[in-house]
């Protein structure tokens, strides 16, 4: 099975939502309270979805809100830079500031994050600012959940998935859950429901389903088939180590492994996941094929320091799948 796109499109992707720095641990396998040094990278799950999409030589571009700040313009400068297209990156002038993450590199399967997301200028988007005549020359636009926790931001994603869906655009929600803005579980499965029963394919991880259904030990059967009453016609739900698994709304079922590597730190697998899927898809690959692109690039960048900075190029994607693939034949 493969997705069909509209090739008239100008854009393969435009992602909306939240680009930030990430500050990585320099120093491995010590707490936060004993790191001294970190490096500076840009972060944010559609920003880092965008750079890898363009990592890869698809022509992405990007809806956003920055800090009118030193690190505001790192991101710009930087994401410009790998070939997105930042024209409807809005600069805030009201004094937001840039979301910061620090990230601490316990052990390979100890890591943690610390998000600094009060008052940040990705959730000050305005609904005003986003424009029917740029989304509409996408194939897809990518919405991450982080998008959808406070307002103006939320009703700036509502917006944008109204405006995709009255123009031939396909609506790619990854869930990208992060409690820290959130207010309640009920808000949160209200809009993760929302904006999930509204889109064309769902992605990601089985706890982010548990969180946007307001359950535990949730069951992927039952997630599916509740959310093909609606527009979904394909929903990948990841199982971490155990791989990942799509669900067509034709009845087809699709299993993804997942590649072992030697990893560095846990933070950057879903972003590079979505990235890879995504290309796969949109060159013309089978859902089969597209999960193997998506589970490379993640291997690929858990064993990197960085996330945007380790985004894949095609050659290394492939390059691990045909050795992998060697192994097991």
């Amino acid at each position: 099975m493969k997705l069909e796109f509209n090739i008239e499109k100008e854009f393969d992707i435009i992602a909306i939502g939240r680009a930030c720095i990430d500050l990585n641990a320099v120093e491995y396998n010590r707490p936060m309270e004993e790191t001294m040094t970190f490096k500076k990278y840009v972060g944010g799950s559609p920003a880092n979805i965008a750079i890898g999409t363009s990592k890869l030589g698809l022509k992405a571009g990007f809806i956003g809100k920055l800090a009118d700040d030193q690190h505001g313009r790192f991101i710009e400068q930087y994401m410009t830079g790998v070939g997105v297209d930042t024209s409807h990156m809005v600069v805030d002038k009201e004094g937001h500031k840039t979301g910061l993450t620090f990230t601490e590199i316990k052990s390979p399967e100890e890591c943690s994050i610390l998000m600094y997301r009060d008052e940040v200028a990705d959730l000050y988007l305005d609904p005003s600012e986003v424009s029917e005549e740029y989304i509409k020359k996408a194939k897809i636009l990518l919405v991450s959940g982080t998008a959808l926790a406070k307002s103006p931001s939320r009703e700036a994603v509502l917006k944008a998935v109204q405006l995709a869906k009255k123009n031939d655009v396909q609506v790619f929600f990854e869930l990208d859950y992060r409690g820290y803005t959130w207010t309640s579980p009920e808000e949160t499965s209200i809009y993760y429901t929302l904006v999930a029963q509204n889109a064309d394919v769902v992605i990601g991880t089985r706890d982010e389903f548990d969180v946007m259904e307001n359950i535990e030990n949730g069951n992927n059967d039952e997630t599916v088939n509740a959310l093909f009453q609606h527009s979904p016609k394909l929903i990948v739900i990841k199982h971490g180590v155990e791989g990942s698994y799509a669900y067509a709304k034709s009845g087809e079922e699709f299993r993804g492994n997942a590649y072992l590597t030697k990893v560095l730190k846990t933070f950057g697998a879903g972003d590079s996941y979505a990235s890879a899927f995504l290309y796969a898809l949109l060159n013309g690959k089978d859902i089969e094929t597209a999960l193997k692109y998506g589970s490379a690039s993640a291997a690929i960048v858990v064993s990197k320091h960085s996330s945007s900075e380790a985004m894949p190029t095609v050659k290394e994607i492939e390059q691990l799948i045909a050795e992998r693939e060697a192994v097991t034949n």
